[in-house]
């Protein structure tokens, strides 16, 4: 028994050192697996590299697990030693087999540390073991410690290099440069990572999240790279429309978008002094409207007007986008809850900002009038829907204000009417009511009705 036992641990060293030889040869591997093999067939390494896929024969796998898991153990214990490189070899493999070991995972934390292992290598490693168990938290969580450290670490060698004196200027451009693209490369690569991650397993939540870290970490106040997302998440959605975690990563983007475009220079500025302690915030408050004798409006910068404008269209236009992406799903693949789900998520979100993100204009006696976006404040005789956007023109003072359907009032055409309250949602789901046979298509819609009734409806009452 003795002998057979000393026997198994020298073929598992063996393999050990197989599988660090072959990411030796072959640094390109993109994707681990177990190769199904009940037992061992020539006397030939369990360790197969085709095409850059590492597969491990079955066979050794119930040999091999137990072996590095105990090595490392008694190494914790400071009853085995073990050298760096040996160390680095031992958790490597385990990690590759059983990715949740925080232990593992901790040690290469240290090495790290200590400047034995190299940071980039551990992100590899992470990639690979995400090939086969996509889901594994553990090492979701490891790899965005790895990238903390190495953002903090790029980020004070280019601070540190910007504050030595004498230095010429363009070496900084330089360094900044170089900062600016290592950012880059890292960012795309952990957007790759998670999109295969998520492709890999459905609804996969770990990944998703990490997907937020990365952009709130890594793109922060960058809202070319958000519009870049929500739209290629776009056709990602479309076909995985069951997968609510990815529904939830467009949630996100839209509220960051919003967020954003509440602190663009155009909306923020020239405010009333009288008004900035209100909780509305103060990038939502319009410029004073001064009129004169003749009842025009006068003091109006154009310039800051249309900017304003256009600002307000892009936010418009990301609720009417979505809301047809919604409503093109539902149509197109009855049935699913994800989709209503998703659907109502973004109709509260609209709901909610009209209501807490609030229009105002002052007239030139200094008296103030609250234009609730999407709602009529005083309307000529007639106008009766103060859920809709209304085709009468509003009154403030006696002022009439131009018409928000009309098309040259926004720069890029957009129409206000396109977007969503409370009776074309009610439109919308009379349609899908009255010719769907789906009968969870019509649970979901009837559900999705009462909400309305229930939440929407009643909030409108209250106000």
């Amino acid at each position: 028994m003795a002998e057979s036992r000393s026997e198994l641990d020298v073929l598992v060293q063996r393999v050990v050192k197989d599988i660090t030889n072959a990411f030796k040869r072959n640094p390109n591997i993109d994707e681990i697996g177990v190769i199904p093999c009940p037992e061992g067939r020539y006397n030939r390494s369990p360790i197969v590299v085709v095409e850059n896929k590492l597969g491990v024969e079955s066979w050794c796998v119930k040999f091999l697990l137990p072996y590095v898991h105990n090595k490392l153990l008694l190494y914790r214990q400071r009853k085995h030693w073990l050298d760096k490189e040996a160390l680095v070899d031992i958790t490597s493999t385990l990690l590759l087999l059983n990715p949740d070991f925080t232990t593992a995972w901790n040690v290469r934390k240290e090495l790290i540390q200590c400047g034995v292992l190299d940071p980039e290598k551990d992100l590899y490693l992470g990639k690979l073991a995400l090939t086969k168990f996509p889901k594994s938290p553990e090492t979701w969580i490891h790899r965005r410690w790895v990238l903390q450290q190495t953002l903090r670490r790029l980020s004070a060698a280019d601070s540190s290099g910007k504050q030595k004196q004498g230095e010429a200027e363009q070496a900084d451009v330089e360094r900044s440069q170089q900062f600016s693209y290592h950012l880059a490369q890292m960012f795309h690569e952990e957007l790759n990572v998670c999109s295969d991650a998520a492709c890999s397993y459905p609804s996969n939540y770990n990944a998703w999240s990490h997907r937020i870290w990365v952009l709130q970490h890594m793109a922060k106040g960058n809202v070319e790279v958000f519009h870049d997302e929500l739209s290629t998440m776009r056709q990602w959605v479309s076909i995985h429309v069951s997968d609510h975690s990815g529904f939830h990563y467009r949630q996100f983007l839209l509220k960051e978008l919003i967020d954003e475009f509440s602190l663009t220079p155009a909306l923020s500025k020239n405010c009333s002094p009288q008004h900035q302690s209100r909780t509305v915030p103060r990038s939502w408050l319009l410029r004073p409207i001064n009129v004169n004798a003749n009842g025009q409006q006068s003091g109006i910068e154009t310039t800051d007007e249309d900017e304003r404008e256009l600002e307000l269209a892009k936010l418009f236009e990301l609720f009417h986008q979505e809301m047809e992406l919604c409503s093109d799903l539902i149509r197109s693949f009855p049935g699913h809850e994800t989709l209503w789900s998703h659907r109502r998520h973004v109709f509260y979100l609209w709901h909610q900002w009209r209501w807490e993100h609030q229009l105002y204009y002052f007239n030139s006696n200094g008296s103030t009038v609250l234009n609730n976006i999407g709602d009529t404040v005083r309307l000529k005789p007639g106008a009766q829907d103060c859920g809709d956007w209304g085709a009468d023109t509003m009154e403030v003072d006696g002022i009439s204000l131009p018409d928000p359907t009309d098309s040259k009032r926004l720069k890029r055409g957009f129409r206000l009417s396109s977007l969503p309250s409370l009776s074309s949602e009610c439109t919308f789901l009379s349609a899908i009511l009255e010719r769907q046979c789906n009968p969870e298509q019509r649970h979901f819609g009837l559900a999705y009705k009462k909400w309305l009734d229930s939440v929407i409806g009643k909030v409108l009452g209250e106000n």
